[in-house]
């Protein structure tokens, strides 16, 4: 990519947040890796310069790098000062928007980047925010030759480049991909920040428009190649992983599939189908979440219950969410894992007129509350550093269209993020 007239190869926008500190981190940690041979100009952004600075300087604590925060620019830009975000556009290679929800706050800075020659990078985990940026803007990034990926985070790089690396590992055609979603905690228990919670009231409330959306953009399906993947009941066993679980709601599923439709359009690789779940242990977890799922979607459906879901997440999610986020020590003791079951056919058989004769087992696995800093920042830097692999325009892509040729799993390896092949037979 085109670094050299720009003053900041990467640009963390919402650096003062709740993410965007820890994204913060991780670019200061790449800025000095062993195996980094060029300098790595970048600039944190927001609406007040203080917050900034402290951000900075906490990470220049943590890091044990006292000369941090003179080394780092910071530019002041708001969400509702377009003029301000082109300006911050201006001046960045990538920007990495860790502002949200992206409903209300994604477009205007997809917007500025597209129309000042940024690529764009988000951890949005809302598929109608996706979907829609896609139809509006791909064509305008196109013709910029900038890239605009969105849910670069855990929503949805495990998922998308989890079912493109167990395609790639498949001793054969890999035609069908079950993932589950294995949550794990310390002895303070488990916490997920509001920010999640408040994208997940906002999208079921408006799960209509992307109803809408969908029926609007006319988009051909893509073929199921071998036998049709069956949907699991609403709370089913694993026997596999000794648990029962409920499918996933985030937005894996609509990211994959969008990947899957770009591969087999544009590079005639044969689609996989796919379906993901979440374990919840034992049938003690499952009615805890009947009740925090029936309050959820009772109080969604009306606009004086939205509001109070908002306001008070702890409660209504049943201590799941909550506005201050994980505590330090919840962090540390997190992990998950997210475990692939995959089905297809060996070379030379064809799909039409046999069952599938292979099954291979994945995982990507990762210790720690740091999966989705990580993420997006190998993602920002395969960017910079991969451009020969990458769709030849520019455009807006989901992870697995954009980086499927690159080096970024092997990249989330060496960061802690792990890819590996459990188990491959053939039946």
């Amino acid at each position: 990519m085109a670094t050299q007239q720009r003053p900041f190869h990467l640009v963390v926008f919402g650096a003062s947040g709740f993410t965007g500190q820890f994204v913060t981190e991780e670019v200061a940690r790449e800025q000095v890796s062993p195996e980094r041979r060029t300098s790595l100009p970048w600039a944190v952004a927001g609406r007040c310069r203080e917050k900034l600075q402290r951000v900075l300087e906490r990470a220049a604590m943590k890091l044990g790098r006292p000369t941090l925060p003179s080394e780092v620019g910071i530019i002041i830009c708001d969400i509702t000062n377009p003029a301000s975000l082109d300006e911050m556009a201006k001046q960045a290679a990538v920007v990495l928007n860790c502002v949200g929800p992206y409903r209300f706050y994604g477009e205007p800075v997809v917007r500025a980047c597209i129309e000042n020659g940024a690529s764009c990078i988000d951890i949005c985990g809302e598929p109608q925010f996706l979907e829609l940026i896609y139809w509006k803007y791909h064509e305008k990034a196109a013709e910029k030759g900038v890239y605009i990926i969105g849910s670069s985070g855990f929503d949805s790089i495990p998922a998308d480049m989890g079912v493109i690396f167990t395609t790639n590992k498949m001793n054969g055609t890999l035609t069908a991909v079950e993932s589950f979603l294995t949550l794990h905690s310390g002895p303070e228990g488990l916490c997920i920040h509001d920010g999640t919670w408040k994208s997940a009231v906002y999208g079921f409330a408006d799960k209509s428009q992307l109803k809408k959306l969908r029926n609007e953009s006319h988009l051909k399906p893509v073929p199921v190649v071998g036998p049709k993947l069956k949907r699991r009941w609403p709370v089913s066993y694993c026997r596999e992983l000794n648990s029962y679980s409920i499918p996933f709601l985030g937005a894996d599923v609509s990211v994959v599939k969008r990947t899957q439709c770009y591969l087999h359009e544009n590079l005639e690789q044969s689609p996989v189908q796919y379906a993901a779940y979440v374990t919840m242990g034992g049938i003690t977890s499952i009615i805890r979440l009947m009740f925090a799922g029936l309050f959820f979607l009772f109080f969604v459906r009306f606009g004086i219950g939205r509001p109070l879901l908002v306001k008070f997440p702890w409660l209504f999610s049943f201590g799941y969410f909550s506005k201050q986020g994980p505590t330090q020590k919840q962090m540390d003791a997190s992990s998950f894992t997210l475990t692939f079951f995959g089905q297809g056919y060996s070379q030379g058989l064809s799909p039409d007129k046999s069952k599938p004769n292979i099954r291979i087992c994945t995982q990507v696995k990762e210790a720690g509350y740091v999966a989705t800093p990580i993420a997006m920042v190998q993602a920002a830097l395969t960017l910079l550093n991969d451009a020969s692999d990458l769709p030849k325009a520019g455009g807006v892509f989901t992870p697995g269209a954009a980086f499927c040729r690159t080096k970024l799993i092997e990249r989330l390896n060496q960061r802690g993020i792990e890819f590996s092949v459990i188990s491959s037979s053939e039946v």
